[in-house]
């Protein structure tokens, strides 16, 4: 096996980069480690020249090798794209001579609403109270920490590693130096209007280097807490502070944690409220009951399905109303138990849609040429656009 993950990657070899070539060849070794002792210098290997790469901006290498083992071997980009992350959210930094060790941090709030979701400044009092609730009850006592005051969209977030990684680490020699960081927010995008969406506070932790960042580290302290008991004090003294953030919403609040991980565990929990939030919507815009809309899914992708889209209809109507994208994070696929098809189609049974249908086959992904929006599926196996009826009021319908 070893062998012929190697020969496909000599095969592509001589369109890389020298770079990008060293880190395919690393993260193929760390993938196809037999040791612990040789998972250090492979991960040293790769840790190296990521930080270098990001750093220096030169991330094109990065994007180019991880493009690679995205086509040739998966668990070697799973190993790449780990290593990526944690470069791009932790740093070491020096002060006065003590070296610290600073990690990205983000506390996604999972949103919805039949209105608008809020992002934006975050007033200094609440970024103040929220900041000093964050560091009590799920941080080690001996860190440092800052929280920007401003509620992200994902689309405001940084988008590239080596942004990601020079934000972590101006943000850390600012809470290692109790200092306020200048960080241009206004000039951050516009964010797209979403029924089910996620918003993020973002901050960085700083810790003495090799010391614990989070209470749930703290075994020999008495101030120890499992992640449980964080995530619950957390919920108790941050929700009363947010909510005034978050007007006609609904909410779940996740524990703070590290920043990707958090990206992807807010991109999970988030799939479900789309769907109920769409069927909640429907039936107040439209003046309708649950069993009156109509879902059809199907999968798109290329060679395998990437996401699943979900068109729903009214009533003996094929027209899609409102659309929902479902899409596969990870190792996701349909062999699991139970499978995406059948999550998608147990949330629609406790909404209560009255019919569902599945498209067996793969579509290729397909956006309007004007908006640049997904298109849906329709129970007559069309892929349309998602338009609510003409009769409904125009402020109503600004959710696609």
């Amino acid at each position: 096996m070893k062998e012929h993950r190697h020969a496909r990657a000599r095969e592509r070899k001589s369109h890389l980069s020298p770079d990008a070539d060293k880190l395919v060849a690393a993260a193929l070794g760390l993938a196809n480690s037999g040791s612990r002792l040789e998972d250090r210098f492979w991960e040293a290997q790769l840790s190296a020249r990521l930080d270098r790469l990001l750093d220096s901006g030169h991330v094109q290498a990065v994007y180019d090798a991880l493009d690679r083992l995205n086509q040739t071997d998966g668990e070697a980009y799973g190993v790449l794209i780990e290593a990526v992350e944690e470069s791009a959210e932790t740093v070491s930094i020096e002060v006065d001579g003590e070296p610290w060790d600073v990690l990205l941090v983000a506390a996604p709030l999972v949103v919805w609403t039949r209105f608008r979701i809020p992002s934006g400044p975050i007033p200094p009092e609440i970024a103040q109270t929220l900041s000093a609730h964050w560091q009590a009850h799920t941080l080690a006592g001996q860190t440092r920490f800052r929280l920007v005051p401003y509620l992200y969209s994902i689309d405001q977030l940084p988008r590239d590693f080596g942004e990601l990684r020079r934000l972590a680490r101006r943000l850390g020699q600012a809470a290692v130096a109790d200092q306020v960081p200048r960080l241009d927010l206004k000039a951050l995008p516009e964010t797209a209007d979403m029924l089910a969406d996620t918003r993020f506070l973002l901050g960085v932790v700083a810790t003495p280097a090799g010391r614990p960042v989070f209470r749930w580290q703290e075994a020999d302290s008495g101030d120890h807490a499992s992640r449980v008991t964080c995530l619950e004090q957390w919920i108790a003294q941050a929700r009363p502070n947010i909510e005034p953030l978050l007007q006609g919403c609904g909410f779940e609040c996740l524990l703070p944690d590290a920043y990707h991980l958090n990206m992807r565990e807010s991109d999970r929990r988030v799939r479900p409220y789309s769907i109920r939030a769409a069927a909640h919507f429907l039936t107040h815009a439209l003046d309708i009951e649950p069993e009156e809309i109509k879902a059809t899914i199907a999968g798109f992708g290329h060679e395998r399905p990437d996401e699943y889209r979900i068109g729903m209809s009214i009533r003996d109507s094929d027209d899609v109303a409102h659309g929902i994208v479902w899409p596969l994070l990870g190792a996701e696929s349909e062999q699991d138990e139970p499978s995406p098809i059948e999550q998608i189609r147990e949330v629609l049974r406790e909404v209560g849609v009255g019919e569902v249908r599945a498209w067996p086959e793969l579509n290729e992904p397909e956006f309007c040429e004007d908006c640049g929006v997904p298109l849906y599926p329709n129970g007559k196996g069309e892929i349309v656009h998602a338009e609510m009826p003409g009769d409904v009021e125009p402020e109503s319908t600004h959710f696609h």
